[in-house]
This record gives C-alpha cells, structure tokens and sequence, in this order.
C-alpha cells in the first residue's frame, strides 16, 4: 500500500486535481535596480569576506537576498550598514545568482 492509497482511505471524499503546485514567487518581488551592485573582496581580521553593497531598494529586500544567498551556499553571513558581508570568497557564485535574479553586478577588488 503505497502512499496515495493511504490519504485515499483518511480522507475517501478528496478529489484529486492535476492542477500545478504554486511555486514560491519570492524572488521577483525584490526590486530590480538600474545602477549595479558591488560585489568585493576583503580580509577582516586575517579572514577572508565577501561583500556586497549598493543595494537602493527597501531593507526587507535586501535581508530577504541575503538570507537567500547565505542559504544557496551554506555559509556564514550577516547584513549590516546596508551591505550584506558573506563568510569566505564567494564572489563568482554569487554574482551568478544575482545574474540569474537580473540584477546588474559589478565586480571589485581582483
């Protein structure tokens, strides 16, 4: 008895459907800027950091992409100063998924 057949006997008057699960939408809500984002690397107490700034929409936006990046690639990471400040150097992926988002990125710092 697999899975279905189960939800079939707790629930014997559901009708299934094949409409499309609704996807989270929550990336084309950030706003989308005409100048480009900054995206350098530092060394912060011998450690390296990856920072991205230049960011003119809302706060929100902005703490909600940097959630998402720190997520995408499992690392540490904070928002502060309207700049996002990313464990390690991760510069090359993150300009890919801020590309993928469309935004503009500029690339500073080697």
């Amino acid at each position: 008895m697999d899975l279905k057949d189960q939800l079939k006997n707790l629930f014997p008057e559901h009708e299934e459907t094949d409409e499309p699960i609704a996807e989270d939408t929550s990336s084309s809500e950030l706003w989308l800027q005409d100048e480009p984002m900054v995206c350098k690397f530092e060394k912060r107490k011998g450690k390296p950091t990856t920072i991205i700034e230049g960011y003119t929409g809302a706060d929100s936006d902005f703490k909600k992409l940097a959630k998402e990046i720190k997520t995408k690639l499992s690392v540490g990471g904070t928002f502060k100063d309207d700049t996002i400040i990313i464990q390690g150097d991760y510069r090359d992926q993150i300009m890919t998924i801020l590309k993928e988002k469309g935004f503009k990125v500029k690339r500073v710092g080697g």
